[in-house]
C-alpha cells in the first residue's frame, strides 16, 4: 500500500489547515493527538502544550523522534485611533510578503478578517517610489472605523494574526501551502508510528513521537520535552531549504534539491555514530538522500535535545522546501515519503541498550 493514501492526504490537508501559531498550538495539538492514538500505547502533553505518544511505555531505553508543531505568526503591537493595526512578529515572520495578504486575527470574540493593506503603485511617486515594506509600516485593515470598533470586535493588543492560505497538490509531485515548515514534520512521525503498527514492527524499546511547541521562538518546546522523557537517543525531522530556488548561491548555502529525498545534516550537535546508522540505513533500503553540513548550530530541536540531559545521541533528518517562512511553501510528495520510510528504517536498527559512546575507556 502507498504510504500517502487518500485517507492519510485526508489527515494532511486538516491538519495543515487548521492554525497553530506558535505558543498557541492547541487546536492542531489536539487533530495530531487524535490520529496518533489508534497507532500508540499512550499519549500526554506537558504543561506548555507539547503532546507526544508512546509505543511500549516504560521501558528504561528511551528512542525519540520528533517534529515541531508552531507555524510562524503576528501579534497585534499598535491599534491606532483611526483603526488600523501595527504588528510584531511571532517567530520568523517575513514582512516583506505581508502586503496585500488576507488574514485571521484571533480575537476575543472569534476570527475577525483582515488585510495587510498597502499604497497603491499610482500614488507611490518620487522618494515614494522607493517605499519598501518595513516592519514598522506594514499594517493591517479589519474595515473598522475607528480604534473603539476594532476593540469592540474582540481584537486587542496580543491578538494573534495567521495567514488563512490553505494546502494544495500541485501537479501531483508538491505539496504547496503554509506551515509545511514544520508541520510537516509532525505529519511525518505520525504516520512512522501508523506504518509500526500496520507492519507490526516490533520495537525493543520505548518510542516517544513527541510534536513539540516554540520551535520558531527557540526551540522552546524540545528544551521542555527532552528533560521530561529524558530519553538516550533523538532523531528529528525538521525543513531545510531547497537551494535551487532562484536567487540563491550555493556557495553560500549548500546543495539540496526538492524531489533528491531527504537531506541528512553534519554539525556539532548531530552525533556521528547515529548519523551513520541513518545513511548506512539509507543505503541499505535504497533510499535517497542529500547531504548538507550546518555551522555551529543546526537551528533546529535537534540542537535542544543534543545538549540536553548531559548529552543525546541526535540526528536530523530535513525535508527539502521552497519558499521557507512564505504562505506558498512547497514539499516534493516522494520526499515526504522518504523522510517517512529513513525514520522507520532506522528505528528498527536501533538496538535496547545501544550505547552511542565513541570508544571505551
Amino acid at each position: 500500500m502507498p504510504i500517502l493514501d487518500e485517507q492519510v492526504e485526508a489527515f494532511l490537508h486538516r491538519y495543515l489547515n487548521n492554525a497553530s501559531p506558535t505558543g498557541f498550538e492547541s487546536s492542531g495539538q489536539k487533530l495530531w493527538l487524535d490520529y496518533l492514538r489508534p497507532y500508540v500505547d499512550e499519549v500526554a502533553l506537558d504543561t506548555y502544550g507539547t503532546a507526544y505518544g508512546v509505543i511500549n511505555p516504560g521501558r528504561d531505553y528511551r528512542v525519540v523522534i520528533e517534529g515541531h508543531a508552531d507555524e510562524i505568526s503576528w501579534f497585534v503591537h499598535y491599534i491606532t485611533d483611526a483603526g488600523h493595526l501595527y504588528v510584531v512578529r511571532n517567530g520568523g515572520s517575513d514582512h516583506t510578503i505581508a502586503p496585500s495578504k488576507r488574514v485571521n486575527i484571533h480575537g476575543d470574540k472569534g476570527i475577525v478578517r483582515g488585510v495587510f493593506g498597502w499604497p497603491a503603485i499610482h500614488t507611490r511617486r518620487g522618494e515614494d517610489a522607493k517605499l519598501q515594506p518595513k516592519l514598522e509600516n506594514i499594517f493591517i485593515d479589519v474595515g473598522a472605523k475607528d480604534k473603539e470598533e476594532v476593540l469592540e470586535m474582540g481584537v486587542h493588543v496580543g491578538s494573534v494574526i495567521t495567514y488563512p492560505d490553505e494546502l494544495e497538490i500541485m501537479n501531483d509531485r508538491y505539496y504547496c501551502g503554509r506551515a509545511l515548515d514544520n508541520r510537516m514534520g509532525g505529519f511525518c512521525i505520525a504516520q512512522v508510528a501508523r506504518l509500526l503498527k500496520e507492519r507490526k514492527i516490533d520495537l525493543p524499546f520505548s518510542l516517544y513521537i513527541v510534536n513539540a511547541v516554540q520551535e520558531e521562538v527557540g526551540l522552546r518546546g524540545a528544551q521542555m520535552i527532552t528533560d521530561r522523557i529524558k530519553p538516550q537517543v533523538a532523531i528529528v525531522t525538521d525543513v531545510t531549504h531547497d537551494t535551487t530556488t532562484p536567487m540563491l548561491d550555493k556557495k553560500k548555502v549548500g546543495d539540496v534539491q526538492a524531489g533528491k529525498g531527504p537531506s541528512v545534516t553534519y554539525a556539532p550537535a548531530v552525533h556521528n555514530k547515529l548519523l551513520k546508522l541513518i545513511i548506512d540505513t539509507a543505503a541499505e533500503q535504497e533510499i535517497d538522500i542529500q547531504r548538507e553540513a550546518s555551522s555551529r548550530a543546526t537551528g533546529t530541536d535537534t540542537d535542544a535535545f543534543a545538549y540536553s540531559n548531559g548529552g543525546v545521541a541526535s540526528a536530523l533528518i530535513s525535508l527539502p522546501l521552497k519558499y521557507m517562512h512564505t504562505t506558498v511553501e512547497m514539499a516534493a510528495k516522494s520526499d515526504v515519503e522518504g523522510v517517512i520510510e529513513l525514520i522507520l528504517a532506522s528505528l528498527t536498527k536501533i538496538e535496547d541498550g545501544m550505547s552511542f559512546n565513541y570508544f571505551e575507556v
